[in-house]
């Protein structure tokens, strides 16, 4: 049996440098990540945080770094008290150059079955990408509003 996952693959007219700047960069973050800034210096066994208001609402690890083609860290979540028990998980950027295009593939993984994070996250990433390619593709985010990332999921 399968364990379960989150998966989301979006072609994104960019180049595979300035996509790995944009998942890099708090710059970036905070625009389309409804205002979170991601800290880290990048290197494998290097800490990585992400902070929302000031708060640190996800920490992890860098597993690997591989610019332009490939990021992965561990992710352990702060915020909501539901969420805090739930085991460390771990998300994967695959980037891939398609033509004019770049390819991102985004896996997050290490779930447990009937945990309620997997749910959350299953809200979250797709806001949080339909931001980062409107914003690589038009220089505009998305009017998508906090709350789409806890949409189904009661914090």
């Amino acid at each position: 049996m399968s364990k379960p996952q989150f998966v989301y693959v979006t072609y994104i007219e960019t180049t595979p440098t300035r996509l790995w700047q944009a998942l890099t960069s708090s710059e970036f973050t905070q625009a389309y990540w409804f205002g979170a800034e991601v800290r880290s210096d990048w290197k494998v066994g290097s800490a990585f945080a992400l902070t929302l208001d000031g708060e640190i609402t996800d920490s992890g690890e860098i597993l690997e770094a591989d610019p332009p083609r490939r990021l992965s860290y561990s992710f352990k979540h702060q915020k909501y008290e539901e969420l805090r028990g739930e085991p460390i998980s771990r998300v994967v950027f695959t980037i891939e150059p398609f033509g004019p295009l770049v390819r991102l593939t985004v896996l997050h993984d290490g779930f447990v079955e009937g945990g309620k994070y997997l749910g959350a996250v299953s809200n979250g990433w797709p806001a949080i990408l339909s931001g980062l390619k409107s914003l690589l593709e038009t220089g505009k985010v998305l009017a998508i509003p906090r709350a789409a990332l806890n949409k189904g999921f009661d914090a």
